[in-house]
């Protein structure tokens, strides 16, 4: 995604940084890091530090997809706390299961399961000059999407100029390998869930009103959320 003044730029239409980052790829297998296998793994570590049997386990998750469209790189696990690593975790909410609710207060996006659980993931957040809150929709869906940088973006940035006319998808494509458009009112509010290739991004506020996932939980969360999921943006 275009870079703003050395911070990424993740706004309308997905905004982000400079092409050049990569994107990492997601194992299917469901990652619980309270399970028993985890609790066994940590018994017999002996000197090993519960953050490296987490990065240990995470490296499995978050690691190379050859069979995507575009081959997706793994994710440099170290550049992470361990706590934006994707883990179901007791959530209590009233909103339907497969509601998403972004909190950006803390830096993570959760996926309601039901009966008090919640799939949580780590996730980049707006800017504070860009946050906003309330609820919206996902109003269309896409793979390996083409990318467009707004008016606002290259008036504030005019290296995204040369975009202008699209970026088609791929590696280099800020929205990454998939990508969800908020909507509400049937019209498209210029921000979106997106995928992003940077680890050190998570747990941070970079976009203009957009939140982005490792690829690797996009790759999660895409193929559970159907058109028409309900968002919740929290107030930070």
């Amino acid at each position: 995604m275009i870079m703003d003044r050395g911070i990424a730029d993740a706004g309308a239409m997905g905004e982000g940084a400079l092409p050049g980052l990569r994107s990492g790829l997601l194992n299917r297998r469901s990652f619980l890091f309270g399970s028993a296998v985890g609790l066994g793994a940590l018994g017999l570590a002996g000197c090993a530090s519960s953050d490296d049997l987490l990065r240990a386990e995470a490296a499995k998750v978050y690691g190379p997809a050859p069979d995507e469209k575009f081959p997706i790189p793994a994710v440099d696990v170290s550049k992470m706390d361990p706590k934006y690593f994707r883990k179901l975790v007791r959530y209590d909410s009233n909103e339907a299961p497969g509601t998403i609710i972004v909190d950006p207060s803390n830096h993570y996006l959760y996926r309601i399961e039901g009966d008090g659980n919640a799939t949580r993931y780590g996730a980049n957040v707006s800017r504070d000059e860009f946050l906003w809150s309330g609820d919206a929709y996902v109003g269309r869906k896409a793979e390996w999407p083409v990318w467009t940088p707004p008016k606002e973006m290259i008036q504030r940035q005019p290296e995204a100029a040369k975009y202008a006319k699209g970026m088609q998808g791929g590696l280099d494509n800020p929205l990454g390998a998939r990508t969800l458009y908020l909507y509400q009112d049937d019209k498209y509010t210029l921000y979106t869930i997106y995928s992003t290739s940077d680890p050190d991004s998570i747990g941070n506020g970079v976009t203009s009103g957009c939140t982005g996932l490792l690829s690797q939980d996009m790759l999660d969360l895409y193929p559970r959320t159907p058109v028409k999921t309900k968002v919740v943006m929290l107030p930070a």
